[in-house]
């Protein structure tokens, strides 16, 4: 709770890897394709872990009446704020932990969560129940998780030293970024906030498979990216891109 209270207010400028053109424009292609793929899709949406409203706004622009969720009241406050015209008949705010949420068998459309299993040590049941709200032939997006790769070591000396170049750089162009435009961010400890986002313990993501075909959902596919993860251009992207396998992965599944 302490993490998002003291990012709440700089949550988008914190976050390049999320809100960069790029990405934006990758996950609204995301969400209007899967939208196509809802069986008779009544537009009725859940955005779990909404934060700021990254995923609602997109769901609200394609027609969703959306229940965003989020553990931290000042997000919240925020995506209220944002999103003000769609409020009440569109869209409800619920200030919850999602393990608190309860919602009636099959409710939902489309269930979509963005950087938010790593955030609960209790993931799988988690997503057993989301998959619970879960309408039949709605689909579940699950974005912005560490990929299966992202812990590996790198096929050759090279790859792994251009990786770590690429990693340590982003923040000093960022911190360069703010620097320009007169931006004090503060610094946040993600150690508490972060479980699953650990060497220690990564996200499992056969685990996640597992559900899937215990539910017997008609699909389920993990694709795997690479994020950009600074606001100004780093001249190590390409040779990372091109030496290292992708860091970052989404799931889409049927029910």
């Amino acid at each position: 709770m302490e993490v998002h209270r003291n990012e709440a207010k700089f949550y988008e400028a914190l976050h390049p890897e999320v809100y960069s053109r790029k990405e934006q424009k990758r996950i609204t292609q995301n969400l209007a394709t899967i939208t196509g793929q809802i069986a008779d899709n009544q537009k009725n949406a859940l955005d779990v872990g909404a934060g700021t409203g990254n995923l609602t706004g997109k769901m609200l622009a394609l027609g969703y009446k959306v229940v965003a969720t989020d553990i931290s009241p000042e997000m919240c406050q925020i995506l209220r704020r944002k999103f003000s015209a769609y409020m009440p008949n569109q869209l409800t705010v619920v200030n919850s932990p999602v393990e608190d949420l309860t919602f009636s068998e099959g409710k939902f459309d489309l269930i979509a969560g963005y950087s938010v299993l790593h955030h609960l040590p209790e993931y799988v049941s988690v997503l057993r129940t989301l998959a619970y709200y879960l309408k039949l032939g709605g689909v579940i997006y699950i974005d912005h998780e560490a990929s299966p790769t992202y812990w590996q070591g790198e096929p050759s000396a090279l790859a792994s030293l251009i990786k770590a170049l690429y990693f340590h750089s982003n923040p000093t162009l960022n911190g360069l970024y703010f620097s320009a435009i007169g931006l004090q961010v503060p610094t946040i400890d993600y150690t508490l906030s972060d479980y699953w986002h650990k060497k220690e313990h990564a996200l499992d993501h056969n685990a996640i498979a597992e559900i899937f075909r215990e539910l017997d959902f008609q699909y389920a596919k993990r694709m795997d990216y690479y994020q950009t993860s600074s606001w100004l251009p780093n001249p190590l992207s390409p040779l990372y891109r091109l030496l290292c396998s992708p860091e970052m992965s989404y799931w889409v599944a049927k029910k």
